[in-house]
């Protein structure tokens, strides 16, 4: 235990000793929100994964994902890294920067209102990104709470306390710059942390194909291309979170601050393996919950009645194969994971709050240093709320994050993609795309429930993008 206290003490002082160095290379707004845009293929690439998959992964998704369908889980994983990661470095990273340089901006509502010349289509995507992405945020808080609960038996409020308070700090102090160097040192983690993972599970279950058969007795499904609960589940959740990052701001903002088109090949191919490796490993463990947990040997993941708590499997799996003398690395990769992502959706929210609404409609000749001081402000805002609902536990992690990433993707993806892909596209088109696949999307949330958010997530971003081409048809061309 107090191996797990001192690697977290000199964890917390390296990233706020970085967060301090960043701040010194931090002198603009620019250089806060973008990294001065020259960042380099390697910090990008980890900095989009790490970005990319957190403790929602782990503790949230691998956990009811793995449990429900099995190995079919890993499909995800293939749909995460090839369509996720590979096909939006392939196809948006080099359009990003230069659009983003011919329109001289520096976030996705910007770019939106420069592209369809719709000052509505910057305030509403803005007030989207600021709405959405507070759950988004808090689910990250909750899966890295529980962590923390089950390893270091810490009452959840002060783990939540804690984790505010370090995010705050580091990011506050030194923005993309900061984020994108201590990225590099996160996904090193990241990638060792899962390597143990792997190895200790297979070790724990004698083997792999010990493990199969196990899996295969209490349910042959659970081994099947397909999954217990059937195709169409399994496909809204890897077109969630697969075609979701074509239209995810946290993700897009790297190739705002990407160095080069030399960069962006490096980056996606290094991403690409780091997708493959952390989410091939996460789904394929959370698949064995059900070989290596049950009521009786781990109580603390089930209720009384016996049914699974899907959120706190994976904390209970991590701890029931992974060696004491290791747990603290798969901590530290929880940790790692977590920190990026949250620091990654502040910056997006607090950079969209000050940049887009405040000096786009309130202030329009705020100076840059006084960008610079606010956007710091509204991060520490953003945080307090994320953290707020975080304490109030309202659901589950993957039902959190299914809703946020549903209607951020519906938001964007329509206007977006067309925006920068056809010019025939019309202001008219991508507002009705916009303010209609958010509509939706939130209607089918209410009227389809939980358990079908997915679904309901998909048919909003679908609906996105035939909205925008549709009604195009009326008004002129932008």
């Amino acid at each position: 235990m107090i191996a797990r206290y001192m690697a977290v003490f000199l964890y917390a002082a390296m990233v706020i000793y970085i967060g301090i160095k960043g701040s010194r290379k931090t002198k603009s707004f620019d250089d806060f929100a973008l990294g001065g845009g020259k960042i380099g293929p390697w910090m990008t690439a980890f900095s989009y994964g790490t970005a990319y998959f957190s403790a929602v992964l782990f503790i949230g998704f691998a956990g009811k994902i793995g449990w429900a369908f099995g190995l079919s889980g890993l499909w995800i994983a293939l749909g995460n890294s090839i369509i996720g990661v590979f096909g939006v470095w392939y196809l948006l990273g080099n359009k990003i920067k230069q659009e983003a340089l011919n329109y001289k901006v520096h976030t996705m509502p910007e770019l939106l209102e420069a592209r369809f010349q719709s000052p509505f289509l910057k305030i509403f995507t803005s007030a989207a990104i600021f709405i959405f992405f507070i759950p988004y945020t808090a689910a990250v808080f909750m899966g890295l709470s529980y962590l923390f609960e089950f390893t270091f038996n810490m009452p959840y409020t002060y783990v939540l306390l804690f984790m505010g308070v370090f995010t705050g700090i580091y990011l506050v102090l030194g923005g993309y710059k900061s984020m994108a160097m201590i990225d590099v040192i996160f996904g090193m983690i990241m990638t060792i942390g899962v390597i143990i993972l792997l190895v200790s599970t297979i070790n724990k279950g004698g083997g792999l194909p010990n493990i199969f058969t196990a899996l295969k007795t209490i349910n042959p499904k659970l081994t099947a291309t397909v999954g217990p609960p059937g195709f169409i589940p399994l496909a809204s959740l890897v077109m969630l979170t697969s075609i979701a990052p074509f239209a995810m701001p946290q993700l897009l903002q790297k190739f705002y601050a990407i160095k080069d088109e030399r960069s962006v090949k490096i980056g996606m191919y290094a991403s690409t393996v780091f997708a493959l490796l952390v989410t091939g490993i996460a789904y394929f463990t959370g698949a064995l919950t059900r070989v290596f947990l049950n009521p009786s040997v781990s109580p603390a993941a089930f209720s009384e009645s016996g049914k699974p708590i899907f959120d706190a499997l994976m904390p209970e799996m991590l701890m029931t194969v992974v060696p004491s003398a290791l747990t603290v690395v798969i901590l530290l990769l929880i940790l790692a994971a977590s920190m990026s992502t949250l620091a990654s959706l502040v910056l997006i929210s607090s950079t969209s709050i000050t940049k887009d609404i405040y000096k786009g409609f309130i202030k329009r000749d705020a100076l840059d240093k006084n960008l610079t001081s606010l956007v710091r402000i509204s991060s520490a805002f953003f945080i307090l709320l994320s953290m707020i609902l975080a304490f109030l536990k309202p659901a589950v992690i993957v039902t959190i994050l299914s809703v946020s990433w549903g209607a951020i993707a519906a938001v964007f993806l329509g206007p977006f993609i067309w925006g920068i892909f056809n010019k025939k596209v019309t202001k008219i088109g991508a507002i009705v795309g916009s303010v209609g696949g958010l509509g939706i999307c939130l209607i089918l949330f209410f009227v389809w429930g939980a358990r079908m958010v997915p679904q309901a997530a998909s048919v909003g971003m679908i609906a996105s993008l035939v909205l925008v081409p549709v009604f195009s048809i009326f008004g002129k061309r932008s």
